[in-house]
């Protein structure tokens, strides 16, 4: 049996040990008494090893969705891949094999005419040779406002069990779309999904239309070796730190920038990095 000076020792190493709980409530004793105070705290707790990198990124995450705006996140309309329902099967399948969503706004002739989402795996039935309209295929459209603040949307998605939603303007004309992995990357990065890129997959694919899907962490060597360019390589070494400096800013999905005979559209990126571009080159950089 322990003695009683074993006892005590236990004891005082106990009392010197308190856990994680007990050391974040301690640290966080002076309630803030606002937003700023309340990151300034937080990272305090993270900068004293009382959560890590990834606790406070999430964290920091949900307080930003908070206050963020549909309008801050949507993929602008011109942007936004459709099919069109006047289109046969045959004409926009490629479409959705090339862009490999899981699910397709449909319009009837222009992108403020929404009529409905098709999802991917609704077009089985057509392959399997069953009688396929593409009108009875379709699921009803949500639309939301601009200013819809993303933590009610978020609930609402998962209320509805909805994972799309169509943006609409003041004048109720389609601005965008949504959806709740749009959401969900604010708080916790980009989610990679079943089309996303493979790490075992090239960094460079060229998506049959003359452009390229360009990993945002291809070394601008490889890039100008593919793509027949002759960036430099001496200020950035990744095409993704390229990209960024020209927009001088970290652009979301959606947004475009021209430089040097190229077209660069944001395919993927979160409130933290660039993760891939498509590039279309609109002038031969051998010549340079």
């Amino acid at each position: 049996m322990a003695t009683e000076s074993e006892k005590r020792t236990t004891q005082e190493n106990t009392k010197e040990k308190p856990s994680l709980l007990e050391r974040l409530s301690h640290f966080l004793l002076r309630e803030p008494e606002d937003r700023e105070q309340l990151v300034e705290l937080l990272h305090g707790a993270y900068e004293n090893s009382l959560m890590d990198a990834d606790s406070l990124a999430m964290i920091e995450g949900v307080l930003q969705v908070s206050e963020m705006q549909v309008r801050d996140i949507m993929i602008p309309r011109s942007q936004m891949d459709v099919i069109d329902i006047t289109d046969s099967p045959e004409k926009f399948i490629p479409h959705v094999i090339v862009t490999a969503h899981s699910r397709f706004p449909v319009i009837e002739d222009d992108k403020n005419d929404v009529i409905g989402i098709l999802l991917a795996k609704d077009l089985l039935r057509y392959y399997a040779g069953e009688d396929f309209e593409v009108r009875d295929m379709l699921r009803p459209a949500v639309f939301i406002p601009e200013s819809k603040r993303l933590n009610i949307l978020l609930k609402e998605f998962r209320s509805n069990r909805n994972h799309i939603a169509i943006v609409v303007d003041e004048y109720g004309g389609v601005a965008g779309m949504v959806t709740i992995e749009d959401v969900l990357e604010q708080i916790v990065g980009d989610i990679e999904d079943e089309y996303d890129y493979d790490e075992d997959e090239d960094n460079i694919l060229q998506d049959g239309h003359g452009k390229f899907r360009v990993k945002a962490l291809t070394e601008i060597g490889d890039f100008n070796e593919i793509i027949g360019t002759v960036l430099s390589d001496e200020e950035f070494s990744t095409i993704g730190g390229l990209v960024v400096n020209q927009f001088g800013h970290l652009p979301k999905r959606g947004e475009h920038v021209s430089f040097d005979g190229l077209s660069v559209t944001v395919v993927r990126a979160d409130s933290r990095r660039l993760h891939s571009i498509l590039v279309e080159v609109l002038k031969d950089q051998t010549e340079n």
